[in-house]
């Protein structure tokens, strides 16, 4: 009973830790349908998402902080409930200014509260030589958590004909559904901190240990390893609007394809931790990020129209596959590069504060290479821009293997 209720906690975090994404990256479905429903501009619409960067980066580092202090059940049910309120406010298609305020919200309901606790739950769950296989479980899970609702969604919006007053229910059906696991985290997510006994130890995580994590050098390598694998992630949220721009696709079927990716996300994430578990959360790190360095050039180069839409798809399933597998293990460096299990919040949110910055740039780069470059020059341009990120990724990766991994053994 008892392993059956770890799972169930385990399910609840990881939906949760999905679903309750898919509003403030609605874009990444309905690019062009928001900016036709809000009245946007490439950079306005990427505005939206710099506000949400913005604020989380202010944020991480205080949310993990907080996570090594309070229930990480209470933080994600006020989180999600916090977050499903304003989204229904965002379905009723507000001002440009109104819309800025419900990301800048976001940033502080999703990352204050929820994601240092999430990640500090899902440490405590599994042993130390799991952790692969436990960050990999819960980036599984929650690629089903976002891939079903985004599913659901858009053959509902395209039901209701795919213009303004289906966009507006999407959003509010996101809300609820966001909502309803808020409820579900208060009755089913067990406190790990509690029951591992670290909460004594956590309520002793002061300046001192703070300052302690700040000079580790090996947190400011893993910062690096997420801030630009992150980067790759954002390239591939652009993928539906480069299908329909480039590749000349519906609007229904780029939304599919960057949905169709999903599908890609629990495989890529479960199997990325097994293996990480097996030959090394850093090694494995560095392959990716060579992975990626080239499909983000095939991007670059591959010239568009209907006849590509086979090399097209082979390189979304790449990209995907690889960066779902680089997202789901890269936490678990934190295990790999001896950070103390009592600092796990604090160095989650200081290596998120930095890693996530590409929601304050990224937005704000890709709408400006679009506006500046119409078409399929400013796809060029801001895929090589990534290509060339990956290729610090991967170095930073490989640095923390030979300087802490191969050092220890």
């Amino acid at each position: 009973m008892k392993l059956t209720r770890r799972w169930i906690s385990m399910m609840v975090i990881a939906f949760s830790g999905g679903i309750i994404f898919v509003l403030p990256f609605l874009f990444e479905v309905y690019y062009r349908p928001m900016i036709d429903a809000f009245g946007l501009t490439n950079t306005e619409l990427g505005r939206f998402m710099s506000t949400l960067g913005f604020v989380s980066m202010l944020a991480y580092f205080p949310g993990g902080w907080i996570a090594d202090r309070v229930s990480p059940r209470l933080l994600m049910t006020v989180s999600l409930l916090a977050t499903g309120a304003a989204g229904f406010y965002f379905s009723t298609i507000p001002s440009y200014t109104a819309s800025l305020v419900v990301h800048g919200f976001w940033g502080i309901s999703i990352t204050l509260l929820f994601w240092g606790a999430m990640i500090r739950a899902t440490r405590n769950w599994a042993p130390p030589e799991e952790q692969g296989r436990a960050f990999g479980v819960l980036e599984g899970i929650r690629g089903i958590g976002e891939m079903v609702p985004h599913f659901a969604l858009l053959a509902i919006f395209a039901w209701l004909g795919s213009g303004d007053k289906a966009l507006s229910v999407v959003i509010a059906q996101a809300s609820a559904a966001i909502m309803l696991f808020g409820v579900l985290c208060w009755f089913f997510v067990d406190d790990p901190v509690a029951e591992s006994g670290e909460s004594t130890n956590a309520a002793k995580v002061g300046l001192k240990e703070v300052i302690a994590v700040l000079k580790m050098p090996v947190i400011w390598l893993i910062a690096i390893v997420i801030l630009t694998g992150y980067c790759a992630y954002w390239g591939a949220l652009y993928f539906s609007a480069y299908a329909a721009d480039v590749f000349l696709t519906s609007v229904a079927v780029a939304g599919f394809i960057s949905i169709g990716k999903m599908l890609l996300k629990p495989f890529a994430a479960v199997a990325a931790g097994f293996v990480a578990d097996k030959i090394g959360v850093a090694k494995s790190t560095a392959i990716l990020f060579i992975v990626l360095l080239l499909s983000f050039v095939g991007f670059a180069l591959l010239p568009g129209g209907a006849s590509m839409y086979f090399l097209l798809i082979v390189n979304v399933l790449v990209a995907g596959t690889m960066i779902f597998a680089l997202r789901a293990i890269y936490f678990a460096l934190l295990e790999e590069g001896k950070v103390p299990l009592a600092v796990t919040g604090t160095a989650a949110g200081i290596v998120s504060a930095i890693g996530f910055t590409p929601d304050v740039f990224m937005p704000e780069i890709f709408g400006y290479l679009l506006d500046t470059y119409p078409g399929a020059e400013g796809y060029r341009y801001f895929y090589f821009v990534i290509a060339g990120i990956c290729a610090v990724g991967f170095i930073a990766a490989m640095t923390i293997q030979y300087k802490y991994v191969n050092k220890n053994t």
